[in-house]
């Protein structure tokens, strides 16, 4: 997604933006994820057990990605005395 980016570098306006696009982007990952453990616990109940443990490995990185880069966008704001109210 956006790994290859350097904070460091980019201008204020730029952070603000993809900060928002974070946001944005936080409620589809989330719909995404809810429905990756329903499909979970369904191949759980109907005796599946390979498909429930990839789905939630996925979730899992997927959550943890995002909020790495949400904690990042956060640091470099914070680190340049711009954090923009919530």
């Amino acid at each position: 997604m956006l790994s290859g980016k350097d904070y460091e570098n980019m201008p204020l306006e730029q952070l603000v933006a993809e900060e928002k696009k974070l946001k944005s982007r936080k409620i589809t990952a989330s719909v995404f994820i809810g429905f990756m453990f329903g499909v979970a616990i369904y191949g759980a109940v109907h005796g599946l057990f390979l498909i429930p443990v990839l789905l939630m490995i996925l979730a899992f990185k997927i959550g943890h990605s995002d909020a790495q880069y949400r904690k990042n966008i956060r640091e470099e704001l914070e680190r340049r005395g711009a954090v923009p109210q919530e």
